[in-house]
Formats: structure tokens, sequence, C-alpha cells
């Protein structure tokens, strides 16, 4: 008899401080949805939901006839479920971790190193970096999100350092006029002036940090209270970093990134190298499998100050929206295939119409999250067809065929997790 290739999944959920709290959050929503029996503490934070088999957070299998229990054990015991290019290429190993993040109080401003430097760093202090792997990262809306993502162009910055003297006083004179004479140079040069600026905040002595910091809360406190408006200067994220997170070094790092608004179905993908924060809302997130950070800001935690002022890529962009391609093959389905190999994620929104909807067979081990809508799965090595609602997590081994009936009016709107070697 076959493997039985598709089965669903309960996922763990991380109750990390900065998660919104009880049935306000989207991961305590999907949850209670897919589990009617589940009960949602209200003085709890609901922050992350792990769809994968990391062993902080392995899923469990929802089917008695599997001897597994868990999706990682499975997997090590069924390594061709993968697909032939993802097991040989990955060590029989599941790429990526799928999460869905709801955010209530800013993360922390962080990059994520590249392999070489994932390596190095895991080697010199494996307390701070557990792995050897890189942490490419995407973003994907499900209500508007607000983010921190890539140094803004260098005329933003230098706009700043002009209405912002409290800022300006920790970058130094010397580096602000560096950078604002490397606007019309070379990208080396900018870089280098970029670096210096960055480099002058992140070394600054923490009492200066705290002096400055209250100097620029008490003076857009009171403009504010006068009724002026100082949104020119992000005063109400200010003053909210400010609260979240007092005397941080983060809360002026909002002069140096660019402020993300996505709407739904848009997205940011995260490089290695690239600072970045999420500050608000609910996303599905696909990363490479890794835990390693390095931290700059709006943590209480430990902050690599060298080695986040050596990695980061000074490269000033506007535009940090990823945007997905339409599928040629399915007018449902839209594709976010970032420049990396780890992962790949799928959008399908399938209209309340439709009876029936075919996923597309794909070389690889996926998981498939309902956001919205209600089906029954079925495929050639299942059974009996498996319900899934709001919240259901589905796995599907490589090359599986699976046929969805829609089994209630309303439109269907999923997300899927895999990777596209």
């Amino acid at each position: 008899m076959a493997v039985q290739q598709v089965f669903p999944l309960s996922c763990v959920v991380q109750h990390y401080a900065w998660g919104k709290m009880g049935s306000n959050s989207e991961v305590a929503r999907l949850l209670a949805g897919s589990d009617p029996q589940a009960r949602i503490s209200e003085d709890k934070p609901y922050a992350e939901l792990w769809m994968g088999s990391h062993p902080r957070g392995d899923a469990k299998i929802l089917d008695n006839c599997i001897s597994q229990k868990t999706l990682g054990q499975w997997i090590a015991e069924n390594q061709d479920c993968l697909g032939s290019k993802v097991k040989d290429t990955f060590n029989g190993k599941l790429p990526f971790l799928f999460k869905v993040l709801s955010v209530e109080t800013a993360l922390s401003i962080q990059a994520h190193p590249n392999k070489e430097l994932a390596e190095k760093l895991h080697l010199q202090a494996p307390q701070h970096y557990p792995d050897a792997n890189h942490k490419p990262e995407m973003a994907i809306a499900l209500t508007s999100f607000q983010g921190l993502c890539g140094f803004r162009p260098i005329e933003e910055i230098v706009t700043f350092l002009t209405k912002v003297p409290e800022f300006r006083f920790l970058i130094g004179d010397n580096a602000a006029t560096q950078l604002k004479q490397s606007m019309n140079s070379d990208s080396q040069s900018v870089a280098s002036a970029l670096q210096s600026c960055f480099s002058h905040l992140m070394k600054s002595e923490k009492k200066v940090v705290v002096e400055q910091l209250n100097l620029l809360v008490k003076r857009i406190s009171q403009q504010v209270a006068a009724g002026n408006n100082m949104e020119d200067i992000y005063g109400e994220l200010l003053l909210q970093l400010h609260q979240q997170y007092p005397g941080d070094i983060g809360c002026f790092a909002i002069y140096f990134l660019n402020l993300l608004a996505l709407k739904p179905g848009e997205a940011m993908f995260l490089e290695a190298n690239v600072p970045h924060a999420y500050l608000k809302g609910d996303c599905v997130e696909c990363m490479a499998c890794s835990d390693n950070t390095v931290r700059a800001g709006l943590t209480p935690k430990f902050i690599d100050v060298p080695t986040l002022c050596e990695m980061l890529s000074y490269i000033p962009s506007k535009d940090r929206l990823f945007l997905p391609t339409r599928s040629l093959e399915d007018p449902y389905l839209s594709i976010y295939d970032p420049p990396v190999p780890d992962f790949t994620v799928m959008r399908m929104e399938v209209p309340g119409s439709i009876t029936e909807y075919k996923v597309l067979a794909v070389d690889s081990a996926s998981i498939v999250l309902v956001v919205q809508g209600r089906v029954t799965a079925s495929s050639p090595t299942v059974q009996t067809p498996i319900p899934l609602q709001r919240g259901g997590v589905l796995f599907i081994g490589a090359n599986e065929s699976v046929s969805l009936k829609l089994t209630a009016p309303d439109d269907l709107l999923m997300f899927r997790a895999c990777c596209l070697l």
C-alpha cells in the first residue's frame, strides 16, 4: 500500500510578549477556527504559529493511521516525500519554516547573516548564533501590516538630519556632512558614508542616547499637545516605539530605514544583511530554517554592534515591496518567488462559485494554510477526504495531486509554502 502523503497538522503556538492578546490575534483566531475545542486565553499573547518541522515547534500529525507523531519524525522516515532535488540539496530536511505572526508591539530591528558569515559567527559564538545557516525571510500581509525595511534614499536621511537635531547630535557633524556630500557620488561613497553614520549612531553612549531621546520625545509631545502635526518626522511612531522600548537606540532607526505599510496580499522580502523590523499587524511569513539574528535595537537582548555595523547592506532604496507573479496555468494562483532556493510562497484565491479546485502538483513537499473558506481535500493516497476550514493546515508530499471540494459558498483564501528548485 502506498504511504499516505497528505495529512492535516496541528501546529505549535509561540506566546512571545510582543504578540497580540487573545482573540485580537490572527494566530489565536486561526487556532480557534480549526479547533473548536481550543480555549483562547484573553490575557495571553498569541504571537506566532509555526507550521513545519523545526525542533522548537515540530507540528503534530492529526491522523491516527500514521505511526509517527510529528512532521519531523515522519519526514525523517519518508525523505522521498520532500522531492528528489529538495532531499539532496537540503540533506533530507524540510528547508523552510512557515509561520503566521500577530504583532502588537515592535519586534527588534535586526538583520540575518548570509551563509558565509553565519558559518563564521556560529563557530565563534555559538551561544548567540545557534546554527550555520542563512535566514532569508518573506512576510505577506494578512491585515494592514507595518514594518521597517532597508535603508531609505540618502536625501530622506539628510532631511531628517536637518529636521531632527537630536538625531544629528548622535550621528555627529562629520558623518552627517560626509553623508550630504555623498549625495552626488558613486554608490561606493554613498555606502561608506551611510555606514559611517549608522555606526556612529549604534556606537553612541547609552547615557547620551537616553538624553537625546528624552529631548526628542518631550519636543514631539509638546508640539502634539499644542495641536501641531509632527508626521514629517514620524512623531506618532517615535512616541509609540519610545513607550514600548524607553531609551532604546532603535527609536532613532526610523530615520534610517524605510517605513512600509503593506495592504493584505502585499509582501516584503528580507534578504541577508538587510536591516528590518516588524512593527504591527498580522502576516504569513516564510523563512529558511535558522535562528540566526543580529540585533540592532528595540530589544532588551544582546546587541552585537561591531558585527551588525560590519555586515549590513548599505544600499539605499525606496522600493521594498516584493511583487508576486500570476500563474499562467492557474488563474487563482499568485506566486511569491524570492531569489533564494529555500522557499516559495503561493497565494490561492478561489471564488466561492467554483465547486472543485485542483492544487498544482509540485516536486516539493509543501504546507497549506486555509485562511478563509471550507473544503474537503482528497488525493490518491488518502482513504477518506480530509475536511479543512479556517486555520486548517495540510501537509502535501512531493508530486501529490490534491483536489479540494468547496463545501461552503464562501471564497477560499489559502497560502502554501514549498521549495521550487
